[in-house]
């Protein structure tokens, strides 16, 4: 099969733009519960009402609407204008949700932009979006901000911050519109159209320069009342879901939307790392997540059984829920399944002992995960639908206004990023990539120069390799820009090898590399705390770089033990694609030049900058 599609399963013809969304949510549930919000230590402190002080304050949709309007209409009091750009650069959190929808309220295009990005970067969106006002999660964001402003030669109303105690803080701009009339809101909410620009996204950059991706409402609406449709039985108003994705990335923003127009409760998480601990507190029925997150759970699973002398023991749990997931998933495709008495006491028997816990860690009420933004490892797929919380593994880009593929409840596949869905249609190009149309797909860049080569025949190219199964569902094969030519004229696919050497929790990344070498070799990027935690339990001085460069380690133990996952990477492929030498490094892994906001390595910045021990592999 070379082509797949979906029908689309909602109509787009009574919406004006995306705020119709909430709008039409107010009207129909304004007190239902939309957001969840963090209070503050002072806030709970202060309070003597038990409810109060609870950690977390709902707010519901009418509330919600309220606040966006209001300041909706300072954006308009200070001058912004239909169309013009507004900047918003801040961690996750309630307040980004707030200026998001009411700079479309206030008729404006949004140009996200990640809080970790450097002066530069900061610079160079602003003054190619043609950003008019900058709205900053802190004084610090809106000072990057306010220079970057200073530097174009538009005419720019200034840089705020979400930071209530600092100036320049949303409050006041919120002050400012108080005589603005309904009226006059209410014409500029809806002067924009679906064939309207809607954001301006620029892209991470793996492969190089970012580049403005234009998105309208009409991408917003379509895969949001599309994905809303295809996925009720997750998202609706009887779940909630903890969104610390940045929102700067617009899957994280499409989830958003999505929620909120389905009635999904909200809780935002500005720092990653206190997720595991939140998730007792807010107990979500569903999380977006990126594959090193579900990494880092099975291994903390399997650090806490080895401390217990629990090992072997782990093992067989893990391999059984990996055979009940494989069950599970011969059973959603309709697929014969002779009883086996002795996995279903093993399943019992390790839910008790392993997986109970498990699902207590992630709040005790998941019922599904979507993972995205990389690729899910199988056999870590079949492991959490073992242990009785399937992964619902999708695929997209930011040209697709995020998911383009994305398996089903009671479909899923692992392996596969499942098929296109509703309103999108997926096809292979006679070079393997993969090209999608439909009702997400941009329709072009912000610079028009950038969009000669990113289509063909009305298909976006995506730069990625895969093919579709027989049920028109899409395997991804790796990205067309990496694969690796050697000397012997040998064309090699490096994804696969890659994706098992990461299964191991101290590889951050496994970049392959051999272009034009006569045998292929690697780098394998640790990840810092997980091989800390392994030094330390090792017994083994592993020191930690002090400076950004990237650096080989050359500990005999740590090299033994990454040696068995080369191994098995390399019994996995042919001959002429496996891996003869490896060179171990640490790296900065939050080194924005190093590594997307969305924690993709960047290959060719990798390579250039580890030149000399990639050289050393081929002496």
């Amino acid at each position: 099969m070379i082509e797949s599609s979906t029908p689309p399963l909602a109509d787009l013809d009574g919406y004006r733009n995306v705020t119709d969304l909430l709008v039409a949510r107010a009207a129909a549930a304004p007190d239902h519960v939309a957001f969840e919000v963090e209070r503050s230590s002072n806030e709970r402190a202060g309070s003597t009402d038990a409810d109060a002080a609870a950690p977390w304050r709902p707010i519901t949709t009418q509330a919600f609407s309220d606040e966006v309007r209001a300041l909706a209409k300072g954006f308009i009091a200070r001058g912004i204008r239909p169309g013009d750009p507004i900047a918003i650069m801040a961690p996750t959190r309630y307040e980004w949700a707030v200026a998001d929808l009411a700079s479309w309220f206030a008729g404006a295009v949004v140009v996200p932009i990640y809080e970790t990005s450097s002066p530069s970067q900061v610079n160079a969106i602003v003054a190619d979006a043609g950003v008019r006002l900058a709205i900053g999660g802190t004084a610090a964001h809106a000072a990057l901000l306010q220079t970057a402003l200073a530097q174009t030669t538009g005419d720019t109303l200034g840089a705020w911050t979400m930071d209530v105690a600092s100036p320049s803080a949303l409050i006041d701009l919120v002050s400012s519109g108080v005589d603005v009339t309904d009226d006059e809101l209410e014409a500029r909410r809806t002067s924009a159209t679906q064939d309207d620009p809607a954001t301006i996204v620029y892209t991470s950059g793996t492969t190089g320069e970012p580049k403005g991706v234009v998105l309208t409402h009409r991408n917003f609406l379509g895969q949001v009342l599309n994905i809303a449709a295809a996925y009720h039985e997750i998202v609706n108003e009887d779940g909630n879901t903890v969104i610390f994705l940045p929102l700067a990335h617009v899957l994280a923003r499409g989830l958003q939307l999505i929620c909120l127009a389905s009635g999904m409760r909200i809780a935002h998480l500005s720092d990653p790392s206190t997720v595991v601990a939140t998730l007792d507190t807010l107990r979500p029925t569903f999380l977006v997540v990126v594959p090193r997150v579900l990494e880092k759970i099975q291994a903390a699973a399997a650090s806490k059984a080895a401390d217990k002398g629990l090992s072997r023991v782990w093992a067989k749990a893990h391999s059984t829920a990996i055979a009940w997931g494989r069950r599970a998933e011969r059973t959603d495709a309709g697929r014969r399944i002779t009883r086996d008495r002795g996995l279903r006491l093993r399943h019992r028997f390790f839910d008790a002992l392993f997986y109970r816990r498990l699902r207590t860690v992630m709040g005790g009420r998941v019922g599904y995960i979507l993972s995205g933004g990389a690729a899910l490892d199988t056999d870590l797929s079949l492991f959490f639908r073992g242990i009785g919380v399937p992964i619902i593994e999708g695929y997209g880009l930011t040209e697709t206004t995020a998911p383009l593929t994305g398996n089903l409840p009671g479909r899923i596949a692992s392996g596969s990023v499942g098929s296109p869905l509703p309103g999108l249609t997926v096809r292979i190009s006679d070079e393997g990539e993969v090209l999608a149309r439909g009702v997400g797909v941009f329709a072009g860049y912000r610079n028009p120069a950038h969009d000669a080569d990113a289509f063909v025949d009305g298909f976006f190219r995506t730069g990625d390799l895969g093919r579709l199964d027989d049920q028109g569902r899409l395997i991804l094969d790796g990205r067309l820009k990496d694969v690796i030519v050697t000397s012997n004229g040998k064309t090699i696919v490096p994804t696969r090898w890659e994706r098992s050497v990461e299964a191991d929790p101290l590889v951050s990344h496994a970049v392959m590399v051999g272009e034009s070498k006569p045998y292929l070799s690697a780098l394998l990027v640790l990840d810092p705390e997980q091989t800390q935690a392994w030094a330390d339990a090792e017994g083994v001085d592993i020191p930690m770089p002090p400076q950004p460069d990237i650096r080989a380690v050359t500990d005999p133990a740590l090299r033994a033990h990454l040696q068995r996952a080369v191994d098995a990477a390399n019994a996995l492929v042919a001959r002429s694609e496996q891996v003869r030498r490896f060179s171990v490094v640490f790296a900065d892994l939050e080194d924005r030049g190093l590594v997307t906001p969305t924690m993709k390595l960047k290959r060719s910045v990798v390579l250039d900058r580890a030149a000399v021990t990639v050289e050393d592999l081929y002496l």
